[in-house]
């Protein structure tokens, strides 16, 4: 595992606009309108409750203890606590109700984008690290919960009571009022210049963790690998790399937005200084009172600490708008394999298979396919040999419409690919590859996946077709035994055979084995092969082998050799002609011998 491997790949294919990425996030705030309706209702309460802080202690001073007023002053003190403690439980309900709405919101996004990353076609997934995916899943969309959160309760109320504050002040003294706020040309420019750079900051580090996740999630799935070749130093060494990077970038974009806090507060501080100078040595304490000038620094304060909380919500955008713009860059991705509009259902088929003049290529330029044609019988066993990347397994993707061809026709039962929906044409299709995936839950979870309607009596004689019962029998809790990811603790011969009967339970019209007894010994690939002959029978196969011993059988063999078919027939009329196959033949015999 290359270090280089790991470098920065991705590309956003529409780079949208920052405030296109938020009012898109914002967005899903509309589907709980009643509870933003009692959020904004509970904030509206508490900002008249801090705007009138300063006006009571205003009055309490100015009036009721110039005046001696003690019955006065009690009453202020009693109404501003119970109006205050008010405010706190209303903040507490508001948090409460705001967690719940981002956390319902965070599902939503979440299960959007795993169902649409299983929308995807393989071009997607070939492209893209699994860790690099999960990053996307995981980290990105829980960097979002504040984003959504500090919107309703951060930026609506502190702009209103920005403005509020701002209102007052001019209201009561436009002198002092400009004064407290002489500094705001300096917080305007600096902010500016510390989000346009900052930004790019945070996206390089979204990147960087995911580079991490990706190395992770491969590292562990390889992990027999790496210990196999003695490698684990050189995967620390590369594990070290991408975290001092990710390290490395997470500083170089935090200390960038810690410029926001020393920048509030140096206005903050500007402003203080400028009011009680202009209050105290310009207009003089004659025309200003006492009352008033505690009562426009309490505005003071209440003005630049919602500039504060406005500027961390920014910064809190910042650091998290590449997550939202990487999760909708997978939202807005396409697939490329879909139904088109006109589509129809694939009825039951036969299962002829026939290629006219197909050519395909995974890239666009270099042709793994040229001008393949050829005809199958329903019920027909073909069997696909060549050397490897002549193009055999592209054959059988195209037949499940894994990926689509460039020129030519695909026909099934004389339906073209094209005209029928993916799912009915997958649907009547079964394909079982070296490498099946087993998933954690017991075997008969992992058998039942091929038909989740199964019953039991099916799930036990797609077993014992392919001579799977007798070993799972053999284990301690038999079909209810728990496997964990990838049949963990099972042979690769048995994790072959429950897969064989997974695909055997879905009872497909169209069967594809893709080197699908490769990793069985010899003893249980005769297993195998006594319950494949009879399952085959009446089904159109598509085989592919590097053992020519286990396809002698096949109705047809077709010799595959630089993306075109250079010879076909049966076994003994290939042999017969002492051309590709023969050669091929002859040297796995000799290897044998």
């Amino acid at each position: 595992m290359a270090y280089n491997s790991y470098k920065d790949d991705e590309k956003m294919t529409v780079e949208a606009s920052k405030s296109q990425t938020l009012l898109r996030l914002f967005s899903y705030l509309l589907a709980y309108k009643w509870q933003i309706l009692i959020v904004l209702f509970i904030m509206a309460f508490c900002v008249v409750v801090s705007l009138l802080n300063p006006l009571i202690m205003e009055t309490a001073v100015d009036t009721c203890i110039a005046q001696r007023d003690l019955q006065g002053l009690l009453f202020l003190i009693v109404f501003a606590v119970a109006i205050n403690v008010a405010m706190i439980l209303s903040v507490k309900l508001r948090m409460w109700i705001m967690a719940k709405l981002c956390n319902k919101i965070l599902l939503t996004i979440r299960q959007e984008l795993y169902t649409h990353i299983q929308t995807l076609d393989f071009n997607f997934f070939d492209s893209r690290p699994t860790g690099k995916i999960l990053a996307r899943i995981i980290g990105d969309i829980n960097s979002l919960k504040n984003v959504l959160s500090n919107s309703v309760t951060t930026l609506i109320p502190d702009f209103i009571t920005i403005c509020a504050v701002v209102g007052i002040m001019f209201a009561k003294d436009s002198v002092l009022a400009a004064a407290s706020l002489i500094s705001l040309p300096l917080m305007a420019v600096s902010i500016w210049f510390i989000q346009v750079y900052s930004h790019k900051r945070w996206q390089i580090h979204r990147k960087k963790s995911s580079n991490v996740n990706a190395f992770v999630h491969e590292d562990l799935s390889g992990i027999r690998i790496i210990q196999s070749f003695s490698a684990e130093e050189e995967t620390r060494r590369t594990f070290l790399q991408l975290t001092d990077e990710h390290r490395d970038s997470y500083i170089h974009a935090v200390r960038l937005n810690d410029a926001f806090g020393a920048v509030i507060d140096i206005c903050w501080g500007i402003g203080t200084i400028s009011l009680y100078y202009t209050g105290i040595m310009v207009l003089g304490t004659d025309r200003v009172s006492v009352g008033t000038l505690i009562a426009f620094g309490s505005y003071i304060s209440m003005f630049w600490h919602p500039i504060m909380n406005l500027s961390n919500f920014y910064n809190q955008i910042i650091t998290n708008i590449a997550g939202a713009e990487r999760i909708f860059e997978i939202l807005d991705t396409k697939a490329q394999i879909t139904d088109a509009t006109d589509v129809g259902e694939l009825p039951p088929i036969q299962g002829s298979v026939a290629f006219e003049d197909v050519s395909f290529s995974y890239d666009g330029n270099t042709q793994v396919l040229s001008h393949v044609d050829f005809r199958v019988r329903p019920g027909e066993t073909i069997a696909l040999v060549g050397p490897t990347g002549a193009g055999k397994t592209t054959i059988v993707n195209l037949i499940s419409r894994f990926y689509d061809i460039q020129e030519g026709r695909i026909y099934i039962d004389d339906y073209d690919l094209k005209k029928v929906s993916i799912e009915s044409l997958r649907a009547q299709m079964g394909v079982m590859t070296q490498d099946n995936f087993l998933f954690s839950g017991t075997i008969r979870d992992n058998i039942r996946y091929g038909k989740l309607d199964a019953a039991d009596e099916e799930i036990v004689a797609a077993a014992k077709a392919v001579n799977a019962h007798d070993f799972i029998m053999n284990l301690e809790k038999g079909y209810d035994t728990e496997l964990t990811e990838r049949g963990g603790g099972l042979s690769i011969g048995q994790r072959q055979l429950i897969a064989f009967a997974r695909t055997m339970v879905s009872n497909p019209r169209i069967l594809i084995l893709d080197e699908a007894t490769s990793s069985i010994d010899t003893n249980t690939e005769i297993l195998v092969q006594e319950g494949i002959e009879h399952l085959l029978a009446g089904r159109t196969s598509f085989v592919i082998a590097h053992r020519l011993s286990t396809i002698q059988k096949a109705d047809r063999i077709f010799v595959i050799d630089d993306g075109r078919i250079v010879e076909e027939g049966n076994a003994r009329q290939l042999l017969e002609k002492k051309g590709f196959y023969y050669n091929l033949y002859m040297s796995q015999f000799k290897n044998i011998e």
